[in-house]
Protein backbone atom coordinates (compact mmCIF):
# COMPACT_ATOMS: atom_id res chain seq x y z
CA UNK A 1 0.00 0.00 0.00
CA UNK A 2 1.06 3.45 -0.62
CA UNK A 3 2.27 5.17 1.79
CA UNK A 4 -0.11 8.71 2.42
CA UNK A 5 2.43 11.02 3.50
CA UNK A 6 3.23 12.03 -0.05
CA UNK A 7 -0.41 12.91 -0.95
CA UNK A 8 -0.23 14.63 2.68
CA UNK A 9 2.78 16.75 2.02
CA UNK A 10 1.34 18.00 -1.80
CA UNK A 11 -2.33 18.74 -0.02
CA UNK A 12 -0.92 20.60 2.72
CA UNK A 13 1.77 22.65 0.98
CA UNK A 14 -0.83 25.12 -0.22
CA UNK A 15 -2.41 25.76 3.24
CA UNK A 16 1.47 26.02 4.86
CA UNK A 17 2.00 28.75 2.17
CA UNK A 18 -1.40 30.88 2.59
CA UNK A 19 -0.20 30.36 6.58
CA UNK A 20 2.74 31.33 6.17
CA UNK A 21 1.90 34.77 3.78
CA UNK A 22 -0.67 35.87 6.17
CA UNK A 23 1.36 34.97 9.43
CA UNK A 24 4.80 36.67 7.25
CA UNK A 25 2.66 40.04 6.59
CA UNK A 26 1.86 40.56 10.11
CA UNK A 27 5.69 40.11 10.94
CA UNK A 28 6.50 42.28 8.43
CA UNK A 29 4.86 45.08 9.16
CA UNK A 30 5.97 44.73 13.10
CA UNK A 31 9.65 44.15 13.05
CA UNK A 32 10.56 46.76 10.29
CA UNK A 33 9.04 49.52 13.00
CA UNK A 34 11.73 48.49 15.68
CA UNK A 35 14.42 48.29 13.39
CA UNK A 36 14.31 51.30 10.73
CA UNK A 37 17.16 53.33 11.77
CA UNK A 38 19.60 50.81 11.67
CA UNK A 39 18.85 50.21 7.67
CA UNK A 40 18.75 54.08 7.20
CA UNK A 41 22.18 54.62 8.66
CA UNK A 42 23.52 51.70 6.88
CA UNK A 43 22.27 52.95 3.29
CA UNK A 44 23.80 55.93 4.33
CA UNK A 45 27.37 54.48 4.72
CA UNK A 46 27.37 52.66 1.84
CA UNK A 47 26.17 55.67 -0.25
CA UNK A 48 29.22 57.77 1.15
CA UNK A 49 32.55 57.74 -0.80
CA UNK A 50 36.24 58.56 -0.42
CA UNK A 51 38.03 61.94 -0.94
CA UNK A 52 35.81 65.00 -1.10
CA UNK A 53 32.50 63.35 -1.56
CA UNK A 54 32.94 61.43 1.65
CA UNK A 55 30.12 63.10 4.71
CA UNK A 56 30.52 60.50 7.60
CA UNK A 57 33.34 59.29 9.84
CA UNK A 58 30.93 56.05 10.93
CA UNK A 59 27.74 55.33 12.53
CA UNK A 60 27.98 58.10 15.71
CA UNK A 61 28.67 60.66 13.25
CA UNK A 62 25.89 59.58 10.80
CA UNK A 63 23.58 59.74 13.41
CA UNK A 64 24.43 62.85 15.06
CA UNK A 65 24.32 64.78 11.45
CA UNK A 66 21.57 63.15 10.28
CA UNK A 67 19.79 64.56 13.81
CA UNK A 68 21.12 68.04 13.87
CA UNK A 69 20.01 68.37 10.53
CA UNK A 70 16.61 66.75 10.53
CA UNK A 71 15.32 66.38 13.55
CA UNK A 72 15.00 62.06 14.96
CA UNK A 73 12.80 61.15 12.42
CA UNK A 74 15.47 62.11 9.97
CA UNK A 75 16.53 58.23 11.09
CA UNK A 76 12.69 57.24 9.63
CA UNK A 77 13.21 58.95 6.26
CA UNK A 78 12.19 56.67 3.78
CA UNK A 79 10.12 54.54 6.46
CA UNK A 80 6.94 54.45 4.76
CA UNK A 81 8.48 52.66 1.62
CA UNK A 82 9.54 50.14 3.50
CA UNK A 83 6.71 50.07 6.49
CA UNK A 84 4.36 49.63 3.30
CA UNK A 85 6.80 47.05 1.39
CA UNK A 86 8.08 44.91 4.15
CA UNK A 87 4.70 43.40 4.61
CA UNK A 88 4.57 41.54 1.08
CA UNK A 89 7.90 41.34 1.48
CA UNK A 90 7.96 39.18 4.70
CA UNK A 91 4.22 37.39 3.12
CA UNK A 92 6.29 36.39 0.19
CA UNK A 93 9.05 35.06 2.11
CA UNK A 94 7.44 33.24 4.28
CA UNK A 95 4.89 32.13 2.24
CA UNK A 96 7.41 30.66 -0.17
CA UNK A 97 9.65 29.04 2.12
CA UNK A 98 6.35 27.10 3.63
CA UNK A 99 5.16 26.30 -0.22
CA UNK A 100 8.69 25.25 -1.15
CA UNK A 101 9.82 23.22 1.38
CA UNK A 102 6.39 21.44 2.24
CA UNK A 103 6.83 20.41 -2.04
CA UNK A 104 10.52 19.41 -1.29
CA UNK A 105 9.94 17.01 1.86
CA UNK A 106 10.72 13.73 1.30
CA UNK A 107 7.97 10.48 1.66
CA UNK A 108 8.68 10.14 5.22
CA UNK A 109 7.78 13.66 5.58
CA UNK A 110 11.35 15.36 6.61
CA UNK A 111 13.52 17.75 4.86
CA UNK A 112 17.45 17.31 4.30
CA UNK A 113 19.94 20.12 5.25
CA UNK A 114 20.18 20.69 0.92
CA UNK A 115 16.60 21.24 0.48
CA UNK A 116 16.15 23.27 3.22
CA UNK A 117 18.92 25.73 2.20
CA UNK A 118 17.34 25.70 -1.54
CA UNK A 119 13.69 25.82 0.01
CA UNK A 120 14.68 29.24 1.90
CA UNK A 121 17.20 30.62 -1.16
CA UNK A 122 13.53 29.92 -3.59
CA UNK A 123 12.06 31.89 -0.66
CA UNK A 124 14.67 34.83 -0.71
CA UNK A 125 14.59 34.90 -4.86
CA UNK A 126 10.53 35.03 -4.75
CA UNK A 127 10.46 37.94 -2.23
CA UNK A 128 13.26 40.25 -3.91
CA UNK A 129 11.24 40.10 -7.27
CA UNK A 130 7.47 40.76 -5.46
CA UNK A 131 8.53 42.79 -3.44
CA UNK A 132 12.27 43.99 -2.24
CA UNK A 133 13.69 45.64 -5.25
CA UNK A 134 11.22 48.05 -5.89
CA UNK A 135 11.24 48.85 -2.04
CA UNK A 136 15.04 49.06 -1.95
CA UNK A 137 14.92 50.97 -5.14
CA UNK A 138 12.62 53.76 -3.58
CA UNK A 139 14.58 53.50 -0.11
CA UNK A 140 17.71 53.88 -1.45
CA UNK A 141 16.39 56.81 -3.97
CA UNK A 142 14.41 58.38 -0.96
CA UNK A 143 18.01 58.11 1.25
CA UNK A 144 19.76 59.45 -1.81
CA UNK A 145 17.77 62.87 -1.93
CA UNK A 146 17.90 63.84 1.36
CA UNK A 147 22.07 63.56 1.34
CA UNK A 148 21.51 66.48 -1.62
CA UNK A 149 21.58 70.20 -1.51
CA UNK A 150 18.08 70.61 -2.47
CA UNK A 151 15.61 67.40 -2.00
CA UNK A 152 13.04 67.36 -4.44
CA UNK A 153 10.71 64.20 -3.04
CA UNK A 154 7.54 65.89 -1.19
CA UNK A 155 6.45 62.39 0.11
CA UNK A 156 6.55 59.01 -0.98
CA UNK A 157 3.23 59.27 -4.16
CA UNK A 158 5.13 62.39 -5.17
CA UNK A 159 8.94 60.61 -4.65
CA UNK A 160 7.88 57.14 -6.91
CA UNK A 161 5.62 59.45 -9.47
CA UNK A 162 9.28 61.48 -10.09
CA UNK A 163 10.91 58.09 -10.17
CA UNK A 164 8.66 56.61 -12.58
CA UNK A 165 8.26 59.41 -14.72
CA UNK A 166 11.85 59.85 -15.66
CA UNK A 167 12.95 56.06 -15.61
CA UNK A 168 9.81 54.38 -16.41
CA UNK A 169 8.20 51.67 -14.51
CA UNK A 170 11.84 49.94 -14.92
CA UNK A 171 12.79 52.61 -12.48
CA UNK A 172 11.82 50.77 -9.50
CA UNK A 173 13.22 47.42 -10.60
CA UNK A 174 16.61 48.82 -10.51
CA UNK A 175 19.53 46.28 -9.43
CA UNK A 176 17.27 42.84 -9.78
CA UNK A 177 19.95 41.17 -10.79
CA UNK A 178 21.68 42.10 -7.45
CA UNK A 179 19.21 41.89 -5.23
CA UNK A 180 17.74 38.45 -6.51
CA UNK A 181 21.20 37.04 -5.49
CA UNK A 182 21.30 38.92 -2.07
CA UNK A 183 17.91 38.14 -1.38
CA UNK A 184 18.60 34.77 -2.66
CA UNK A 185 21.86 33.96 -0.72
CA UNK A 186 21.08 35.94 2.20
CA UNK A 187 17.32 33.67 3.03
CA UNK A 188 19.03 30.65 1.76
CA UNK A 189 21.75 31.32 5.07
CA UNK A 190 19.25 32.18 7.50
CA UNK A 191 16.69 29.46 6.80
CA UNK A 192 19.39 26.72 7.07
CA UNK A 193 21.75 28.47 10.17
CA UNK A 194 17.90 28.75 12.26
CA UNK A 195 16.52 25.19 11.30
CA UNK A 196 19.89 23.56 11.89
CA UNK A 197 20.18 24.85 14.94
CA UNK A 198 16.42 24.11 16.47
CA UNK A 199 16.57 20.47 15.16
CA UNK A 200 20.44 20.33 16.98
CA UNK A 201 18.61 21.63 20.09
CA UNK A 202 15.45 19.28 19.68
CA UNK A 203 17.48 16.55 18.05
CA UNK A 204 15.11 16.12 15.68
CA UNK A 205 12.24 15.35 17.75
CA UNK A 206 9.08 16.74 16.29
CA UNK A 207 7.31 16.82 20.04
CA UNK A 208 10.45 18.82 21.38
CA UNK A 209 9.39 22.85 21.05
CA UNK A 210 12.25 25.70 21.16
CA UNK A 211 11.77 28.01 23.81
CA UNK A 212 11.11 31.55 21.83
CA UNK A 213 14.19 33.53 23.11
CA UNK A 214 16.07 30.91 22.29
CA UNK A 215 14.28 30.87 18.48
CA UNK A 216 15.50 34.32 18.99
CA UNK A 217 18.98 33.81 19.75
CA UNK A 218 19.05 31.13 17.00
CA UNK A 219 17.66 33.66 14.81
CA UNK A 220 20.41 36.41 15.66
CA UNK A 221 23.24 33.68 14.69
CA UNK A 222 21.31 33.03 11.19
CA UNK A 223 21.37 36.67 10.45
CA UNK A 224 24.54 37.25 11.50
CA UNK A 225 25.80 34.54 9.16
CA UNK A 226 23.90 35.93 6.19
CA UNK A 227 25.77 39.72 7.06
CA UNK A 228 29.10 37.69 6.53
CA UNK A 229 28.13 36.08 3.85
CA UNK A 230 26.60 38.43 1.47
CA UNK A 231 27.64 41.92 2.23
CA UNK A 232 29.56 42.38 -1.00
CA UNK A 233 26.04 42.14 -2.48
CA UNK A 234 24.50 44.00 -0.65
CA UNK A 235 26.54 47.23 -1.15
CA UNK A 236 26.44 46.56 -5.22
CA UNK A 237 22.90 46.41 -5.21
CA UNK A 238 22.81 49.46 -2.90
CA UNK A 239 24.86 51.52 -5.27
CA UNK A 240 22.90 49.91 -8.57
CA UNK A 241 19.78 51.68 -7.09
CA UNK A 242 21.28 54.92 -6.50
CA UNK A 243 21.00 58.14 -8.23
CA UNK A 244 24.19 57.78 -9.23
CA UNK A 245 23.78 53.98 -10.99
CA UNK A 246 23.95 55.27 -14.54
CA UNK A 247 27.70 55.07 -14.19
CA UNK A 248 27.57 51.30 -14.27
CA UNK A 249 26.96 49.39 -16.90
CA UNK A 250 25.28 46.56 -14.74
CA UNK A 251 26.03 44.88 -11.77
CA UNK A 252 28.79 42.95 -12.47
CA UNK A 253 31.07 46.20 -13.62
CA UNK A 254 29.70 47.86 -10.44
CA UNK A 255 31.55 45.41 -8.72
CA UNK A 256 34.42 46.19 -10.69
CA UNK A 257 34.30 50.02 -10.19
CA UNK A 258 34.01 49.52 -6.57
CA UNK A 259 37.04 46.64 -6.22
CA UNK A 260 39.38 48.86 -8.36
CA UNK A 261 38.24 52.45 -6.89
CA UNK A 262 37.76 51.76 -3.61
CA UNK A 263 39.39 48.66 -2.85
CA UNK A 264 38.27 45.38 -1.59
CA UNK A 265 36.96 46.49 2.13
CA UNK A 266 34.48 49.00 0.15
CA UNK A 267 32.39 45.82 -0.18
CA UNK A 268 31.92 45.21 3.73
CA UNK A 269 31.00 49.40 4.14
CA UNK A 270 27.60 49.10 6.87
CA UNK A 271 28.84 46.10 7.92
CA UNK A 272 28.12 46.90 11.66
CA UNK A 273 25.03 48.96 11.23
CA UNK A 274 23.78 45.96 9.15
CA UNK A 275 24.90 43.68 11.34
CA UNK A 276 22.99 45.15 14.65
CA UNK A 277 19.94 45.71 12.46
CA UNK A 278 19.96 42.32 10.70
CA UNK A 279 20.77 39.77 14.41
CA UNK A 280 17.97 42.53 16.05
CA UNK A 281 15.40 42.10 12.80
CA UNK A 282 15.94 38.22 12.00
CA UNK A 283 15.99 38.03 15.92
CA UNK A 284 12.56 39.70 16.32
CA UNK A 285 10.72 38.14 13.15
CA UNK A 286 11.49 34.72 13.45
CA UNK A 287 10.17 34.88 17.32
CA UNK A 288 7.29 36.86 16.17
CA UNK A 289 6.74 34.24 12.88
CA UNK A 290 7.07 31.24 15.35
CA UNK A 291 4.37 32.69 17.48
CA UNK A 292 1.71 33.56 15.16
CA UNK A 293 2.58 30.06 13.42
CA UNK A 294 1.72 28.68 16.98
CA UNK A 295 -1.61 30.21 17.44
CA UNK A 296 -2.44 29.87 13.74
CA UNK A 297 -1.53 25.75 14.18
CA UNK A 298 -4.29 26.00 17.32
CA UNK A 299 -6.93 27.95 15.41
CA UNK A 300 -6.47 27.38 11.80
CA UNK A 301 -7.14 24.09 11.49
Amino acid sequence: MQSPVPVFVAASSGEKGLKGIVAGGITGGLEILITYPTEFVKTQLQLDEKGEMKKFNGIADCVKKTVKQNGFFGLYRGLSVLLLGSIPKSAARFGAFEFFSNKMRDESGGLTMTRRFFSGMLAGMTEAVVAVTPMETIKVRFINDQRSAKPKYKGLFHGVGQIVKSDGIGGIYKGLPATVMKQGSNQAIRFFVLFTLKDLYTGRDKTKTVPKPLVGVFGAIAGAASVFGNNPLDVVKTRMQSFDSARYKNTLDCAIQVLRQEGPMAFYKGTVPRLGRVCLDVAITFMIYDTIMDVFNLLWK
